[in-house]
Formats: C-alpha cells, structure tokens, sequence
C-alpha cells in the first residue's frame, strides 16, 4: 500500500508539474486543484515539495510558475538552453564593460547565478556561480521583484527605466546594474547584471552602460519568444541613474 501511494503522489505531482509548464499564465493552487481533481489541500501540499525542489515557484500574487530548475534548460526551437541563449549578451556586456556580468534566476530562496563572464580586473573578480543572493538588497533580485506579475508599488521606476541599481546594499563597496531577461507572457525569467566596485561603477558609468545592458537583456527575450510592446526603458535619462546610484531614486 505504501509503495502505491508514493507512486500516487509522484503522478498527482507530475500533473500538476506539466500543467504548470503547459500553462500560458500562472495558475493559481485553487485552479491547479480543480483541474486535476484534486483537494485543494492536497494540491497546496504537492505544490510546495515541488517548490522545495526547484521545480516550481510563487510569483508576486502567490499564482505558480515554472522554477529555476526548469528555467535552467528552458528551451526554443534550436534547442538551446537558456544558458546558451544568454551567452552572446553576457560576452558582449563583458567586452564593454569589463566588469563582471552574470545571468540569475529567481528561486524561492533568492536569486542564483547560472552563469557568468569575468571582470579583467583584479579587483572586484568574484565567482557567482550557483551562489544565492537576497532580492532586496540587490540588482538582479530588485529586477526580477520588478516583473513579477504582481510588482511592489516602488517597482514602478525600475519598469520605466528598464533597469534596477544596487550600490552598497549587499556589501560595501559593490555596486550592480540588472536588466530583466522576459519570457513570452512578460514575466521575468531571469536577469542580466553588470558588477564591480562602486568605485568603478560610478554614476556616470551605470549610465553609460544602461543602455547596452536593457538591450541585451532585450535581445535574450527575444530569442525565448517575449515581443517587447510595454515600452520597457524607452528612455535612459543620465541624471535618472545617478539619482539611483545616489539612493535619491
């Protein structure tokens, strides 16, 4: 009996898994329940160990998406991960700017980097790879809360400008930029950032570079099928970058 009952569960999960993926918008835990025939119980119970696992995630309005473990091979008709599709844009902020530049994820407990391409400088030349970090003291993790489907009140700048700053927030003396890398339904998926020291990433120089960054960032959506028509950071104001540079923002 036991064993038929995990196999049960492992269905009942992978359902609710493959409704989640085939969906074109988050569905909500009520939705998910009703469609599989399931209590709502049941199905919260489900959803959260295939959230523990990664494969699955809230967004802002508690509605479930795929999760960063899915979004690590999400894939398009050439079959490329989203790692590959990235690749270009994070090799071509590396040559221009020279800092570091490292595409993350959200996850239920931060945001992970997937990968990266290394600053030429001694200084500030730290590996990202597959470490966690908070949303609210950084500028992937400010983005990504950014395009959520249910975005903070104070996220509204971020939208307008297409970009999110973090100077000396998660630690002295570092500073970030963080464009959102959308998916078709205009939910971030991921983030594209540019890192270095605040003394380097100057408020001249993240404006300099803003521009180039929302671009590329651009360019990654679009080869995972998102058609920007929201009008994301159509301006690059100077000022309004050294404004957020300087916390006035």
């Amino acid at each position: 009996m036991a064993a038929e009952s995990g196999t049960q569960a492992i269905d009942r999960a992978a359902e609710l898994l493959v409704a989640v993926v085939e969906s074109a918008r988050p569905l909500g835990v009520g939705e998910l329940a009703d469609g599989a025939g399931l209590p709502k119980s049941t199905t919260s119970r489900l959803v959260g160990a295939l959230e523990r696992r990664g494969l699955v995630q809230r967004a802002g309005d508690r509605r479930v998406v795929p999760g960063p473990v899915l979004l690590r091979f999400a894939h398009r008709d050439g079959g490329a991960s989203l790692v590959d599709l990235a690749l270009p844009a994070l090799r071509t902020l590396s040559e221009l700017s020279g800092e570091t530049i490292n595409l993350g994820v959200p996850t239920p407990l931060g945001v992970e980097h997937l990968a990266q391409e290394d600053s030429r400088h001694f200084v500030g030349g730290t590996n990202w790879i597959g470490r966690r970090v908070p949303y609210e003291t950084t500028a992937n993790g400010k983005v990504l809360r950014a395009f959520a489907p249910d975005p903070p009140a104070a996220a509204a700048a971020i939208r307008r400008r297409g970009y999110a700053v973090a100077v000396d927030e998660l630690e002295r003396g570092l500073s970030a930029i963080a464009a959102p890398v959308l998916g078709p339904d205009g939910r971030a998926v991921a983030a594209l950032s540019i890192s270095g020291p605040t003394i380097r990433l100057t408020p001249e120089r993240i404006a300099e570079l803003a521009p180039a960054l929302v671009e590329q960032a651009r360019l990654v959506s679009a080869r995972l099928g998102h058609q920007d028509d929201l009008g994301v950071g159509a301006g690059f104001a100077g000022d309004e970058a050294m404004r957020q540079h300087r916390g006035a923002a």
